[in-house]
């Protein structure tokens, strides 16, 4: 079985370390490089190929969101996963609209940031539950409760919204839902054009103003 290249990009040598181990500890992971900056990162892109960057925001030089957009015009294969201290739900979209397909704050578990790996690397989003708790916290202070309208979708399209802000794959919601993959995707595609949405970051952002992600998971 062909095992998920990485590479980790960090400018602490301790943190990159650590990284590796965690992720070559997996049968399926290979870490194939390491870079401590942004400039280093996009170069090493280019040179190694891997399947997922595991990306810090804060560094010194070309800083992670920056070299976010730069990996994702160059190579929009290559999945991006933000690991960060930063909590701030402007770098959670911003990172997201720049082509990251997961944000984890580096207070999460070791079993978190795999189940991470894996799940960019499938095409799914990866959305730590501490990232989860502190950004659906935030809406419900701001907004008193979370709205009962979801703007004309059903039952069954709330439910695959549920899902999709969970950052499940296509796949894991038709196993979930008991659907096969092309009602999944159709489901998608009539709650986007309902919604008039175009992204995946603004079907994340509306669930998680709907509340549709618990924060007490």
């Amino acid at each position: 079985m062909a095992k998920i290249r990485v590479l980790v990009v960090d400018d602490h040598t301790v943190v990159r370390e650590g990284i590796r181990l965690v992720l070559e500890a997996q049968t399926d992971m290979q870490v194939i490089g390491e870079a401590s900056e942004g400039r280093e990162a996009v170069a090493k892109v280019q040179q190694l190929k891997p399947d997922v960057v595991l990306l810090d925001l804060a560094m010194p030089g070309l800083g992670g969101l920056d070299a976010t957009r730069l990996i994702k015009a160059q190579h929009p294969e290559v999945q991006v996963l933000i690991l960060t201290m930063q909590e701030g739900e402007e770098y959670f979209f911003k990172a997201l609209s720049y082509g990251a397909s997961g944000y984890l704050l580096k207070g999460a578990s070791t079993s978190d940031l795999v189940a991470g790996v894996r799940a960019v690397y499938s095409g799914g989003v990866a959305l730590g539950p501490l990232v989860a708790k502190k950004l659906v916290t935030d809406y419900l202070t701001h907004s008193g409760e979370a709205s009962a309208s979801y703007d004309g979708l059903s039952p069954r399209e709330r439910e695959v919204l549920t899902l999709i802000a969970q950052g499940r794959t296509n796949q894991e919601i038709a196993d979930t839902l008991f659907l096969s993959v092309n009602t999944v995707q159709t489901h998608r595609a009539h709650i986007m054009e309902k919604l008039n949405m175009h992204n995946r970051t603004e079907l994340i952002k509306y669930a998680i103003q709907k509340g549709l992600l618990d924060p007490n998971a």
